[in-house]
């Protein structure tokens, strides 16, 4: 995983994509898209498998949007997560449990 660079925005950069990610209102709060996963078995231990740093900024990012949550505030607009710039730190890992997950359930079956 230690080569792996993190892809920066969408894959694809569109006026209707950029419309859609602000109107989730999840950047208003500092999320990147990965922190707003639904936390199922794969995402989980895909998250268990974050390097520590990663784990540490996901953590401050949810801890300060339940924050702000409370508060009935946003973010500044400057400190919003951009669309272009929102990580998709996760997915590399989630990849690797999925792909894992499907091996585990294929060795099964036909063993």
């Amino acid at each position: 995983m230690s080569s792996y660079i993190a892809r920066r925005g969408p894959a694809v950069l569109s006026n209707l994509g950029r419309w859609a990610y602000n109107l989730s209102g999840f950047n208003q709060y500092g999320l990147h898209r990965d922190d707003c996963l639904y936390e199922n078995e794969d995402v989980k231990e895909a998250v268990r498998r974050l390097p520590r740093k990663l784990y540490d900024e996901r953590n401050y990012r949810i801890m300060r949007a339940l924050h702000l949550s409370m508060t009935k505030t946003i973010l500044p607009k400057e400190q919003w997560t951009k669309y272009e710039e929102d990580v998709k730190y996760l997915e590399p890992y989630l990849n690797e449990v999925v792909k894992e997950r499907e091996e585990r359930e294929d060795w099964n079956k036909n063993h």
